[in-house]
């Protein structure tokens, strides 16, 4: 340490060292271990000026995850601009990878459902209302049932078919 940066923080308190700023205006800053007037030693500390420092208005993104590990001290140095820059076209990438998944993936699956290969969700629908006479009583369908326990194979037959 110094004896200029001893003399200033002895005056003026905690000298703060500005390590970088985000593309949202967050503020970054490192403040070294140092000792007190009264000789105690300080541990070195990481924090951030918010750009809007209401507490309210705080979400979810407001700090990018690479500063947020480096405040967190999950990372020993600062992230570079460089480094910022080309994660967020990786993310970038990413939800374009994902958006085309999702259009292959319901193309094949309409395919599928034209072939025959694969059967449709079935839909559930509610019957009748919980203050109806008939609510919760047993109906007799000619659709295959989980009859749990009490199946006997060979008890069902298809719809339409004849013994």
């Amino acid at each position: 340490m110094s004896r200029i940066t001893s003399l200033l923080r002895r005056s003026f308190g905690v000298v703060k060292e500005h390590v970088g700023t985000d593309h949202l205006g967050n503020k970054y800053y490192y403040i070294p271990e140092q000792k007190s007037w009264t000789g105690r030693v300080i541990r070195p500390k990481r924090l951030v000026k918010a750009a809007n420092p209401n507490e309210f208005e705080y979400m979810e993104g407001s700090i990018p995850s690479e500063w947020d590990a480096w405040i967190r001290g999950r990372r020993k140095q600062p992230p570079t601009i460089e480094e910022l820059s080309q994660n967020e076209h990786y993310r970038e990438q990413i939800k374009i990878k994902a958006v085309e998944a999702e259009e292959k993936d319901k193309a094949m699956q309409a395919k599928e459902y034209e072939e025959g290969l694969v059967a449709r969700p079935v839909q559930t629908q509610v019957k009748g209302h919980a203050s109806a006479a008939q609510f919760g009583k047993t109906e007799f369908s000619e659709d295959p049932v989980s009859t749990a326990n009490t199946f006997q194979p060979g008890s069902w037959t298809p719809p339409g078919s004849k013994k």
